[in-house]
């Protein structure tokens, strides 16, 4: 599928460049005649609903969420994710809590965007020639060649669209992490708390309603342009758009609220129908995915190849998380991109490597998620999932060039001060061989949505619908079918999942996306709407401690080296006192927070 990647270049409406970023800076100094007669401005409005979408490398304490759960142990004394970790979040004290701002500010600019594009054909014809193509430098072009103007009518139908599904989009993360929401009204403004179903039926209802509205895939190439895009743009590169939401997208958000809401944190009266909902919102991602790839479309690489839908066996899974990869790989739904630096880098390295700060440590309770690909060994590390190397780094391995020893006296020597706790770093989303003292930098990605995940969401919903494997509905697919292509991927070497029973099956899944979506901001999350967190976060977490014998080779124990906390009244986060105040009376506090 296509990749999403939040800072765009502009093409279509602004005719600017393919190399210039998109600004997204709203101008608050025009006028209104001004804003009503600029067709930049209007665009401008068209692309900011995307800036305030979360990049997952600084959630909290500049760095992923993961410490938050029990992937990972904050290295550093003093952190912001100590709120979390020992219980202590409430409405005065919210470390993430200015993701409730972000979202609502991606709503209102997205029903801003909505408003000022009522009248939008008139903005875009202003002056200018409607009829004729002109090249960059202003010249005619052709009178013959499709008219620029249509392209631009096109494209102003795919940004309104895009817009609903970007209030979507920040409705279901407020449902992750608050429940049920205000919901601002479409024609008078006004603000109202919904219960959690209505948001929900809110976010179906955005979606269903412009799914078909949005361009198919901006990744598909001229000559494959679908039936939605009109044939009528010639010389228009859709690559220079990728980083819009498209349908894919929008039907993965879909399906991500939908699987949430009929968890058991959310659906407390186990409606089986809502899992066969959740179940039917992810055969739509992979349907569409079927469709695009039975096509024979060649993501405008001009090559006429027909790719599998299918995720390919084997794969590089580290490589995925590097760099551009991911930009260019068909798992890719939708990404987030920033400016090329080195932050995740500075943040994890361990501290033995020069600028490292340790930062987020893998904890042995990930390291236990993962399975064997052969025979196990005395030594924990040999034999293991292909994801585990590519995630962590272990005590004995090789990264940044040296051989990571832990022992006493070593390089990397556990009891220096600011080391990892639990004798393991973080590997996954770091470029190796980076030098962070002379300013090196590189590109990070972060997967906001990809296909494992999809696949992952189906194998949950169907399993919890109809059992591991049965397919009543004909989709094609079973619960294990969908599972066994996740861990194909990763390895085939990895032993068949045998679980018959539905509950066996279950704790399969969740194991499956422990591993598969490490540190990718789904493992807290998961927790909680499993209403597994007040198990599995009231317990401390674990780490290695490394020793050498009198032959030099190396010991492991075992030790918990961090506490969780994890009250009830954690499954939602509170409202802060001041937006309860500021709603006067409309706003009601989650339970069990005074």
């Amino acid at each position: 599928m296509k990749h999403g990647i939040i800072i765009l270049t502009l093409s279509a409406l602004c005719a600017v460049s393919c190399s210039d970023f998109l600004d997204t800076r709203m101008d608050v100094f025009d006028t209104e005649d001004r804003l009503q007669t600029r067709p930049s401005t209007l665009n401008s409005f068209a692309y900011a609903f995307y800036t305030p979408m979360q990049y997952g490398f600084n959630v909290i304490d500049g760095n992923l969420f993961a410490t938050a759960s029990d992937e990972a142990e904050q290295a550093a004394p003093v952190s912001d994710v100590s709120y979390f970790t020992r219980g202590l979040i409430s409405p005065d004290v919210n470390p993430i809590g200015y993701l409730y701002n972000n979202c609502y500010e991606g709503i209102r600019a997205a029903r801003f965007f909505l408003d000022y594009a009522k009248e939008g054909e008139k903005f875009l014809a202003l002056n200018r020639d409607t009829s004729t193509v002109y090249n960059p430098d202003g010249t005619i072009y052709s009178t013959e060649k499709p008219k620029a103007y249509k392209r631009d009518l096109i494209n102003l139908g795919w940004l309104r669209a895009e817009a609903a599904v970007a209030e979507a989009y920040y409705y279901g993360e407020l449902l992750k992490m608050y429940g049920a929401v205000p919901i601002v009204g479409e024609s008078d403004g006004i603000v109202r708390q919904a219960t959690y179903d209505e948001v929900v039926d809110h976010i179906v209802s955005l979606i269903d309603e412009n799914a078909d509205k949005v361009n198919l895939d901006w990744r598909v190439g001229l000559d494959e342009t679908p039936d939605n895009a009109i044939a009528d743009v010639n010389n228009w590169n859709f690559r220079d758009e990728i980083g819009r939401f498209d349908k894919t997208t929008a039907l993965a958000i879909k399906a991500r609220v939908l699987l949430y809401a009929a968890s058991p944190r959310n659906n407390p009266d186990g409606d089986a129908q809502k899992w066969k909902d959740a179940a039917k919102a992810a055969y739509d991602v992979i349907k569409v995915r079927q469709d695009i790839f039975n096509k024979g479309f060649g993501f405008g690489t001009g090559a006429r190849t027909k790719p599998s839908w299918h995720m390919p066996a084997n794969r590089n899974y580290g490589d995925y998380f590097l760099k551009n990869n991911a930009a260019n790989d068909v798992e890719s739904i939708f990404l987030i991109r920033r400016a090329a630096g080195s932050a995740p880098e500075q943040a994890n390295y361990p501290v033995g490597t020069r600028g490292g700060s340790s930062g987020v440590c893998p904890t042995q309770n990930l390291v236990d998620a993962y399975g064997y690909v052969g025979p196990e060994a005395p030594d924990p590390y040999i034999n293991r999932d292909p994801r585990f190397y590519a995630t962590i780094v272990y005590n004995g391995s090789v990264w940044n060039g040296n051989i990571i020893d832990e022992s006493a006296g070593a390089a990397y020597d556990q009891r220096v001060n600011g080391a990892s706790k639990t004798g393991y770093y973080l590997k996954k989303f770091l470029a190796p061989n980076l030098n962070l003292v002379e300013g090196g930098s590189t590109d990070h990605i972060w997967p906001l949505y990809r296909y494992a995940e999809v696949l992952l969401n189906y194998a949950e919903a169907m399993n919890e619908a109809y059992g591991p494997d049965a397919d009543p509905d004909g989709y094609g697919m079973t619960a294990r079918d969908a599972l066994t292509e996740v861990r194909n991927s990763a390895s085939t070497l990895l032993p068949a999942v045998t679980a018959s029973s539905k509950a066996d099956f279950r704790k399969a899944v969740k194991n499956e996306r422990q591993v598969e979506l490490a540190f990718e901001d789904h493992r807290y999350w998961d927790l909680l709407r499993w209403e597994d967190a007040e198990t599995v976060l009231n317990r401390s977490v674990k780490g290695v401690v490394v020793t050498k014998n009198s032959l030099g080779g190396y010991q492991y124990t075992y030790k918990y080296v961090g506490t969780r906390v994890f009250e009830e009244k954690n499954y939602y986060l509170p409202f802060s006192r001041k937006e309860i105040a500021n709603a006067g009376g409309t706003l009601t506090q989650n339970p069990f927070y005074n």
